[in-house]
């Protein structure tokens, strides 16, 4: 995903002020991936559902702690997004928040189901290697975007 879906806010300018301006009271979040989860809880911002495969740039990381979320998980391969794992997105949406959804593979291109199934007020935030953070709000021409990238893959 060279192409970022929706905001890059640069790595200087990707702190809790910057990030909550495009934060609304009742907004979903999304975590995907280690190192943008992380970020989010040590900002308080605790992500509804968080993607993690526990690493970052290749290299095995520990997840941060989070009390009482449910832990669900799903194979995932790198550079393939498995119907198993689309399903269990699905899943991961109906259930209470925070759910953490631990990837055995790669979580990275997750993004793209995330953004079609994700609730309305829902805002995705995920890393673009070395340049920043990208915050998605979850619009119909997103989803319909996402769906067209899904849809190339397949």
């Amino acid at each position: 995903m060279k192409i970022p879906l929706g905001l890059l806010l640069p790595e200087s300018q990707a702190d809790k002020t910057n990030i909550q301006k495009h934060l609304s009271k009742n907004s979903y979040i999304i975590t995907v991936g280690d190192r943008t989860t992380k970020k989010m809880i040590e900002f308080g911002l605790v992500p509804s559902l968080q993607i993690i495969d526990g690493q970052e740039k290749r290299e095995k990381k520990e997840p941060p702690k989070l009390e009482n979320a449910i832990e669900l998980t799903v194979k995932n391969p790198a550079a393939e997004i498995t119907t198993p794992s689309i399903d269990v997105i699905k899943k991961a949406f109906t259930m209470q928040p925070p759910v953490r959804l631990f990837v055995d593979g790669e979580e990275d291109l997750l993004v793209l189901p995330v953004c079609i199934h994700a609730p309305e007020n829902a805002i995705v935030l995920y890393g673009q290697p070395n340049e920043g953070l990208v915050i998605v709000t979850i619009t119909p021409e997103i989803r319909n975007k996402a769906q067209s990238l899904l849809d190339l893959m397949e």
